[in-house]
């Protein structure tokens, strides 16, 4: 596993899409055969546009406050082989965040001075985070010289709570191992997703985005992050204090719009996992195209509790009120009340941190080439 490519089509929301209605849609995709496999020294350390003898700038974003400070230790720790194993070619440098979406400014302003990769270092919110800051106002951030035909690369090292994304490959949170796949430079395609609402900013998103329930849950999840991945188990339970199933009315590809009563939870998953290792949308591939809709109808607490084991182990969609669907775009809309979605600014403001949960029109970016941990960005 190693450095990644991403050639990125970014598509935009049909006009028609109304301001309380959310989209999630795969922009159109250009069919792109991935390079040849190339050695270590002709990717991330000697590829791109610039001569193979400059050092590589390699900008790691790293959240102390994740995993409940163990990335903090865990990266002081890594440090010294890390520098062992690439400073020989590149710059380091260490970036940390002090605060919900400082990643993402870190990550912008890193791109526009030329770094050769943004590599998160931290779980799933980090990396959130660090996506978005490839992109500003619906379009890619670029290196500010206009002149030069350059792309930046984004990186993973998972060393988060429940570091979900890095599930759906098999990756453990071991940064050693992580290290190494920046070195080797394996690369495989992956899709990408964007949330939005009409005349609101686009969030981007590699893994699962969830609506209701769920993205409550993720947020109350945060209080018990002391309790490791059954931090989840309980922001869900919290989350069912107060919590009223409505109904969704679901567009796909375009079609009729279809009403789904009494909806708990809606996931549209790019990756299969989210929640600490639940493995909600179990048949979803980030290289396919097409996301996998997983639609959970009249769930009470004890319904979740008894069913929690087919959560994790993928089995749920046998179970009765479970639908599931695979499609390039999907256009959701609540029904009566205030539904939420993972992203930013959706829960009240009482519940709101930054890529908690959002409630915004969603769509996809479409194919890209990526390896990871590194994703190289070629942008068209």
């Amino acid at each position: 596993m190693g450095c990644c490519y991403y050639q990125v089509a970014l598509g935009r929301a049909p006009p028609s899409m109304m301001a309380n209605s959310w989209v999630v849609a795969r922009a159109e995709q250009r069919p792109v055969a991935p390079p040849p496999d190339l050695p270590f020294d002709r990717t991330l350390l000697g590829g791109g546009s610039f001569s193979a003898s400059r050092r590589r700038d390699l900008v790691f974003v790293v959240n102390p406050r994740g995993a409940n400070g163990k990335t903090w230790k865990e990266w002081k720790k890594l440090l010294p082989y890390l520098r062992s194993r690439l400073g020989k070619h590149c710059n380091i440098c260490e970036s940390f965040t002090s605060g919900p979406s400082h990643a993402t400014d870190i990550t912008r302003e890193s791109i526009r001075e030329g770094a050769d990769a943004v590599i998160a270092v931290g779980g799933d919110g980090t990396l959130h985070e660090v996506v978005n800051g490839f992109f500003w106002a619906g379009k890619p951030v670029t290196y500010q010289d206009t002149a030069t035909s350059y792309s930046t690369a984004l990186g993973l090292i998972p060393l988060g709570t429940g570091s979900d994304f890095a599930r759906t490959f098999g990756w453990k949170n071991d940064p050693y191992d992580a290290v190494e796949r920046i070195a080797k430079g394996q690369r495989s395609q992956i899709d990408v997703g964007v949330i939005g609402r009409e005349n609101e900013e686009l969030h981007y998103f590699l893994n699962v985005a969830d609506i209701h329930l769920s993205a409550k849950a993720g947020y109350y999840a945060s209080r018990y992050k002391r309790f490791g991945n059954l931090c989840y188990v309980f922001g869900a339970l919290q989350a069912f204090i107060g919590h009223s199933n409505q109904d969704f009315r679901i567009k796909v590809n375009g079609g009729e719009w279809e009403t789904y009563p009494r909806v708990t939870a809606l996931c549209i998953g790019n990756a299969k996992f989210f929640g600490g290792g639940m493995k909600i949308t179990p048949n979803a591939d980030p290289t396919s195209g097409n996301f996998e809709v997983v639609i959970l109808q009249d769930f009470k607490w004890y319904d979740f509790i008894f069913k929690l084991h087919k959560l994790y182990n993928g089995t749920h969609l046998s179970v009765k009120n479970v639908s599931s669907r695979s499609r390039p775009k999907i256009n959701t809309r609540e029904g009566q009340g205030r539904a939420f979605g993972r992203g930013i600014n959706s829960l009240p403001k009482r519940v709101a941190p930054a890529f908690a949960g959002c409630m915004l029109y969603a769509h996809l970016a479409g194919r890209s080439h990526i390896s990871f941990p590194l994703i190289f960005f070629t942008l068209s």
